[in-house]
C-alpha cells in the first residue's frame, strides 16, 4: 500500500500541469480540457483524504464535482463549437474581439 503523500503529491502535480494549460495556452479546448484535469486532481484529494480519515464524506464530494464537471463538458464543448462554427477559431484572444 502507498503512502498518503504519495497520492498527495500526484493530485498537486496533475494539478499543477493544469494550471500551466489554462495560463499558458490560448485555444479554448485545452483551457476546458486544464480544468477538467485540476477537477481530476481535486478529486484525487478528495478521496485520499476520506480514505485516510475513513469518512465518506469526501467521496460524496466527488460525486457531486464530476456531475458538475460533466455539465461544464456538455454546456462548454457545445458553446465552443458554435463559435468555432461561426467565426472559424477557437482561439480565445480572436473570440475576445467578438463585440456585438
Amino acid at each position: 500500500m502507498l503512502p498518503m503523500s504519495y497520492y498527495l503529491v500526484l493530485g498537486a502535480v496533475i494539478f499543477g500541469v493544469g494550471v500551466l494549460g489554462v495560463l499558458i495556452r490560448r485555444n479554448a479546448l485545452v483551457i476546458f480540457m486544464s480544468i477538467e484535469l485540476m477537477l481530476n486532481a481535486v478529486n484525487l484529494t478528495f478521496i485520499t483524504l476520506s480514505r485516510y480519515l475513513e469518512s465518506l464524506h469526501g467521496q460524496v464530494y466527488v460525486f457531486f464535482v464530476m456531475t458538475v464537471a460533466a455539465a461544464e463538458v456538455a454546456v462548454g464543448l457545445a458553446i465552443i463549437m458554435l463559435i468555432y462554427r461561426n467565426w472559424g477559431t477557437a482561439n480565445i484572444d480572436d473570440i475576445n474581439l467578438m463585440k456585438w
